[in-house]
């Protein structure tokens, strides 16, 4: 039987995921499912445990191994859950004596370490997506700041960075595999070099990627901090133009009382104004962001300066979290906004959100775009917009297409 995965959440667990397994396939397991788990909302810890279930009913003679955020903070509740051999901590989950010593006599199911004794990242893990076209490049994990929402510093630990020569000769080896496109992926990419000698910035790391990498075609950001970004980022961004021009900012609110309470470090004027900074220096920039609607002690005044901040920043795909609250978490014992208002204020930011991709899909028609082909007669532009081609055309290409039309959630190409 195989190695099934089910990852929830982010990209990083996306390659944690491929690298897990692997490392299973290597040790020479069989017939495992492993669930790696996401905590950023109640939601998405809920959904694990719901899938875990499912395939205890479906996969009755398989062993569920159990390891993610959700796991590294609530191991006893995992692995009281049917058929789950074992819960990994974050931490561990890699490793290869990790999947070596699976089977160990004597081991108890719950193998979670202390994620805050952590203090390095281990090697580079990568994972390939898009029909193998793209690879998301692990360089960064844990968080240091301690946002008010938010419980993934207790599943991630303090953030450790991969040494920027590792992190380069890992892109260089994927450029030379065929991989046209590299996401760097982290819990706080921006973050990236405090914890290494020297100190070395995103923006030195991103520069040195596509010195080591000539024949890589495009290197792209995952989701960033405005307020962290560097001067060495920002040059990069104006000057090579394989970072692609797309970031995602973790905005979260554009009320400043709000954001306070969330405990950010930014204000809603200083992500207006990075905003600006990075139009003024790469035009053609695309900008997704993360937002959270009812936030506790948010009144409709609040979240309309959060509603307002799609137009003045000009934002174009948007990630809507409905408040969730965490329990242990300072926003948990805030004043609540009524459920019914939570869910109504998501879905005004949801319908803010595409109505601005809709006007951005209807600027690209006519443009002519360089299109990195996946699967399915499907790709993406430099600023992340899908396209899809009339006719079957090969994945790992980049085609030079006129956008004649979009659908909605896709440019047409001609």
């Amino acid at each position: 039987m195989t190695i099934e995965v089910l990852s929830f959440g982010c990209r990083l667990n996306a390659a944690e995921s491929d690298a897990m397994r692997a490392e299973a396939v290597a040790a020479g397991h069989r017939d495992l499912i492993l669930v790696n788990t996401c905590a950023v909302t109640s939601d998405a810890a809920a959904q694990a445990r719901k899938a875990i279930r499912r395939s205890a009913r479906e996969r009755p003679g398989s062993r569920i191994v159990v390891t993610g955020c959700a796991a590294q903070i609530e191991p006893a509740a995992f692995a009281a859950l049917p058929r789950v051999a074992a819960v990994i901590g974050n931490a561990e989950k890699t490793s290869p004596q990790t999947w070596r010593d699976l089977d160990a006599p004597g081991a108890g199911p719950i193998r979670v370490g202390d994620i805050m004794a952590a203090r390095s990242v281990g090697a580079a893990v990568a994972a390939r997506e898009a029909a193998r076209t793209r690879a998301l490049l692990q360089v960064q994990n844990g968080c240091d700041h301690r946002c008010t929402f938010c419980v993934i510093p207790f599943g991630r630990g303090n953030s450790r960075s991969v040494p920027l020569a590792e992190v380069a000769e890992q892109a260089r080896r994927l450029a030379g595999d065929g991989v046209r496109e590299i996401v760097l992926t982290g819990v706080d990419i921006t973050s990236y070099g405090s914890d290494l000698r020297g100190a070395p910035r995103l923006g030195a790391l991103v520069k040195a990627i596509l010195a080591a990498a000539p024949d890589l075609q495009r290197l792209r950001l995952s989701s960033i901090d405005s307020v962290e970004a560097d001067d060495d980022l920002l040059d990069a961004l104006a000057t090579e133009p394989r970072l692609m021009p797309h970031l995602h900012l973790s905005l979260q609110a554009g009320d400043d009382l709000v954001l306070k309470r969330m405990k950010r470090r930014h204000g809603r004027a200083d992500a207006i104004a990075f905003c600006e900074r990075v139009r003024a220096a790469r035009p053609e920039v695309v900008f997704g962001a993360d937002l959270i609607a009812g936030f506790p002690t948010e009144t409709e005044a609040m979240f309309a300066r959060s509603l307002d901040l799609v137009a003045e920043c000009g934002l174009t795909h948007l990630h809507v979290f409905p408040f969730s609250p965490r329990p242990g978490t300072p926003a948990a014992r805030m004043p609540p906004v009524p459920r019914n208002a939570v869910r109504d204020r998501a879905a005004r930011l949801r319908e803010a959100g595409e109505a601005a991709l809709v006007a951005h899909l209807a600027a690209e028609v006519g443009a002519r775009r360089d299109v990195l082909v996946e699967r399915g007669g499907t790709g993406r532009t430099p600023g992340f917009a899908p396209v899809r081609f009339p006719r079957p055309v090969e994945a790992g290409t980049v085609l030079s297409a006129t956008i004649a039309g979009h659908d909605g959630r896709h440019l047409l190409a001609a």
